[in-house]
């Protein structure tokens, strides 16, 4: 993504289109370019697309939450001086979001969720005594998607750096934690915010079936599959991923 990254005060954050605000929260291990195909496709059709970083390995280890992280968002919304956002989250960025609209019902006027976190996920954290091994960590990247090819070496060194450096190791064992104490299974069937679930049928991270409970018990939820895909629909299959969320935002009129 060629774009600059915007900053102001805490906030770093890319920009791109003018129209109708989607939020775009990454996850715990994914990059801002997770995201290219989306940036690409929305902005043209009268989106604007705005995808902070997230504080993940900034705060201080007490505040390394998944509760501090959505009220960060909610802080970004009113920096950005928006009343109300779309709010876009793959992973713990989907977690991230849920958690948001729980707390901050009147700034989310839709949420999506893929991959997410927030009822169950099968944590990296047990591998981490590994970590020094890089055949390893790359099995576990590979692992994220369907087709092994998408976690390029970029995406593996990333992900090696992360796991071998001290602070974030601690920061992110931190935040799996988090992400575990903070189940949203009995929050969910009181947020009435339409969501649309867009699924990896194939994801080894959050499986099938958490797609499908996450649908059951959200009161105004779609969950849409796609095939061959693993944890990050959005990278995958980025086509079909623009193609099922347009129409859905089409047909609830965002």
């Amino acid at each position: 993504m060629s774009h600059n990254l915007k900053k102001e005060g805490k906030f770093s954050y890319l920009e791109i289109g003018e129209g109708t605000p989607i939020v775009i929260l990454h996850g715990l291990m994914g990059g801002l370019s997770n995201f290219d195909g989306v940036a690409n496709f929305f902005p043209p059709i009268g989106y604007k697309i705005l995808i902070p970083e997230l504080p993940i390995y900034k705060m201080t280890l007490l505040r390394t939450n998944v509760k501090n992280f959505a009220k960060y968002v909610s802080q970004f919304i009113d920096h950005l001086g928006y009343d109300e956002v779309i709010l876009l989250g793959n992973s713990l960025g989907g977690h991230i979001g849920l958690l948001c609209t729980k707390m901050y019902p009147e700034k989310v006027k839709a949420l999506i969720i893929t991959g997410s976190s927030g009822l169950y996920e099968s944590a990296m954290g047990e591998s981490y005594p590994k970590r020094g091994d890089y055949e390893y960590i790359k099995q576990k990247a590979e692992n994220v998607f369907y087709d092994p090819a998408v976690a390029t070496k970029e995406i593996v060194d990333d992900v090696y750096e992360t796991v071998n450096d001290r602070n974030k190791l601690i920061r992110t064992l931190a935040i799996a934690k988090s992400a575990i104490r903070h189940n949203m299974a009995k929050d969910l069937p009181k947020m009435h915010t339409p969501t649309c679930i867009i699924w990896g049928k194939n994801d080894n991270v959050t499986p099938p079936e958490v797609a499908v409970e996450f649908d059951e018990l959200l009161p105004d939820s779609e969950l849409f599959w796609i095939d061959k895909c693993g944890h990050a629909a959005m990278m995958e299959h980025p086509n079909e991923f623009n193609k099922l969320l347009n129409s859905w935002l089409e047909k609830r009129k965002f």
